[in-house]
């Protein structure tokens, strides 16, 4: 039997007929090799399979935790810049204004977090069997997914309390679901590779995760933004995101010049991302 493996040069015995498999580091930069990740995709569906069965496992609430977390998110918020900081929120209750933007918020947070990391918590693997090393920073992305799902009844249940009627919005959801999947994999990808390295990420990305939070139109509206640095925000990938779910679900405007710009710069992002991550994956079992 012949396996397919782009970095190895294949040669055959003409003796033993029996295939010898050498494999080699790619050299430069390179685009990963997406036929050989659909020629291990049965290891990927038990990745992101095992993910999700050890996310809640031995637990007593299970995958409630998918929704608790969040909703005290929402209540800390609502009370702490909803009533005392009285933060304006274009006429939108604070509640629903919230709870549509901590939802992708919170995805996206524990997707970047869990991909970052991936690598080093996997690291005892790393060496010892050879398959496609993208899998890792993906897995948790798709992984997460299920939480995102999960959470989205909470957000049904507060636009049902508001009365908030259902639009042709709607038809953006799955554009602003890959939108949220490409930011978090872009990012998750890069820093999977830098973390592997230097472990200094594993102790700044707590930090960092925390400030992107304010980066981001969460528990402000974009529409505060002085129109000068609008421009500027917009870049901003999680801006384009939350922008885009508060349109999307609750029947408003889109904001164009948030989401497009913010589009852009995810592409860029994983664009990157995939060439970085294959540029320092044949330094990865060297330096774990």
């Amino acid at each position: 039997m012949t396996f397919f493996i782009p970095n190895a040069m294949q040669s055959l015995n003409s003796d033993s007929k029996t295939p010898s498999v050498v494999i080699k580091p790619r050299s430069g930069w390179s685009f990963p090799d997406f036929k050989e990740l659909k020629e291990y995709r049965d290891l990927f569906y038990f990745l992101v399979w095992r993910d999700i069965k050890v996310l809640y496992a031995q637990t007593i609430l299970g995958m409630a935790w998918a929704v608790l977390l969040p909703t005290i998110q929402i209540i800390i918020f609502t009370i702490v810049f909803g009533k005392v900081a009285r933060i304006p929120t274009e006429g939108i209750p604070y509640v629903l204004f919230a709870t549509v933007a901590i939802i992708p918020w919170t995805y996206m947070s524990q997707a970047m977090s869990l991909s970052s990391m991936s690598l080093v918590q996997n690291q005892s693997i790393l060496g010892k069997i050879y398959f496609p090393r993208l899998i890792f920073p993906v897995t948790p992305v798709l992984s997460k997914l299920v939480d995102f799902c999960i959470s989205i009844v909470l957000v049904l249940g507060v636009m049902v309390y508001y009365k908030v009627p259902l639009t042709l919005n709607l038809l953006f959801f799955p554009v602003l679901i890959v939108y949220m999947i490409a930011v978090s994999a872009g990012t998750g990808m890069s820093l999977s590779a830098l973390a592997i390295r230097f472990r200094d990420v594993k102790h700044a990305l707590p930090f960092v995760i925390r400030m992107l939070m304010y980066t981001a139109p969460i528990v402000y509206s974009a529409a505060s933004i002085p129109e000068k640095y609008r421009l500027l925000y917009s870049f901003n990938p999680l801006v384009g995101v939350i922008e885009g779910y508060r349109s999307c679900l609750l029947g408003l405007p889109f904001h164009w010049e948030f989401i497009l710009p913010g589009m852009l710069t995810t592409a860029i992002l994983v664009f990157v991302g995939m060439m970085y991550f294959q540029k320092m994956e044949r330094t990865f079992v060297d330096v774990i």
